[in-house]
């Protein structure tokens, strides 16, 4: 942009800003295509649900899977094509199940959230947990993001990203006016397949439908993975590249029970998915307060949920076993020790100090 030498510094600055507010939508696009682009990836889902092993195997690394310690970042580089700059994916897992949702907040920011993707892992061969899971973090991802798009309109933000948060659905998408989106895109991923496919083949039709009523109700992708099968692996890391670095959207489509679900969004329906599976009880008689309530209802009927230690939410992660090192907690054991004969002593000199009447 030219300008006159008399323009000052803030004239030359308040220009550029009018320039790049007037600009469209297909201008903006044309200037990013020749820069690199940076999204975020949260991953989060059951404990030991087998998030790390999705993350290392969409890297290509190959390395054994480790406990996640509470909360864990890397990032992924790909370029798109020869001599481009390379894009970039920012990869948060969180650990620990629903324990430490509130950590949400951190990789959850004003700064990323026009870039965010997230990435629900739910463990299928524990099906008693899954609804649990599914809503206590999906509520906590949801209650930051809107919190960070609060903030966002107080302060007047705007065209902060590529895309609308809350994201809106195109006018065709699939019973629009019936479901209720995620405010970014989403992933849903049913892992340990390989042991899923043992279950009793009308349990599996009732998680099966189930996840698909979810994915569709928040308009989210849905996928079934397991690490023993490279066929399977590599069908999910197209889901996850999808989010990461914006590839073409995966075309496989599978909804039979008998097979690994591989569901875009917005390639399913209600009609195609159909009510709740029940054989027990009449669907009119359960008092639901919606339709998510309504196949929750039915769902644990099922699978009821089980009375975990995890719903107390652990507050003190160096007390979880997952996280336990035999030195530094024998060092710990010891420096308690030390601590609770501390406070005895002091109790006694106390005891017996005479005060004056």
């Amino acid at each position: 942009m030219l300008s006159r030498s008399s323009d000052t510094l803030w004239d030359i600055a308040a220009a550029e800003v009018r320039s790049r507010e007037s600009r469209t939508d297909e201008e903006d696009a044309e200037e990013d295509a020749h820069f690199p682009t940076q999204r975020t990836v949260f991953f989060m889902g059951s404990k030991a649900g087998g998030k790390t092993t999705i993350l290392l195997r969409f890297l290509d690394r190959d390395e054994t899977a480790k406990p996640t310690l509470a909360l864990e970042y890397t990032f992924g580089r790909r370029a798109r094509g020869h001599n481009t700059p390379k894009d970039i994916a920012h990869l948060w897992e969180l650990g620990g199940g629903i324990s430490l949702s509130d950590l949400v907040q951190i990789p959850i920011t004003a700064d990323n959230v026009s870039s965010l993707s997230v990435v629900l892992v739910l463990d299928l061969s524990k099906p008693n947990v899954l609804w649990e899971t599914m809503e206590r973090l999906l509520d906590s991802a949801r209650s930051q993001v809107e919190k960070v798009c609060a903030s966002h309109q107080k302060t007047g933000e705007s065209r902060s990203g590529k895309q609308r948060v809350p994201r809106v659905l195109h006018k065709d998408y699939p019973d629009r006016e019936l479901i209720s989106p995620f405010p970014v895109p989403l992933l849903i991923v049913g892992s340990k397949f390989d042991i899923f496919q043992d279950f009793d083949s009308e349990k599996r039709k009732v998680i099966c439908k189930t996840l698909r009523f979810i994915a569709h109700f928040y308009g989210a992708s849905l996928i079934f993975t397991s690490s023993k099968s490279e066929a399977i692996i590599s069908k999910s890391r197209s889901f996850v590249n999808q989010l990461a670095f914006g590839t073409e959207r995966p075309k496989s489509i599978s909804t039979d029970p008998s097979k690994p679900l591989a569901i875009p969004a917005g390639f399913d329906s209600l009609s195609q998915i159909g009510p709740p599976v029940t054989s027990d009880v009449d669907i009119g008689t359960l008092h639901a307060k919606n339709p998510l309530d309504l196949w929750k209802k039915v769902f644990e009927r099922v699978f009821p949920p089980e009375n975990i230690k995890e719903r107390k939410e652990l507050k003190d992660p160096a007390k979880d076993p997952q996280y336990s090192e035999p030195l530094i907690d024998s060092i710990r054991a010891q420096k308690d020790q030390e601590l609770e004969q501390y406070k005895r002593e002091q109790a006694k000199s106390w005891k017996s100090l005479a005060l004056d009447p």
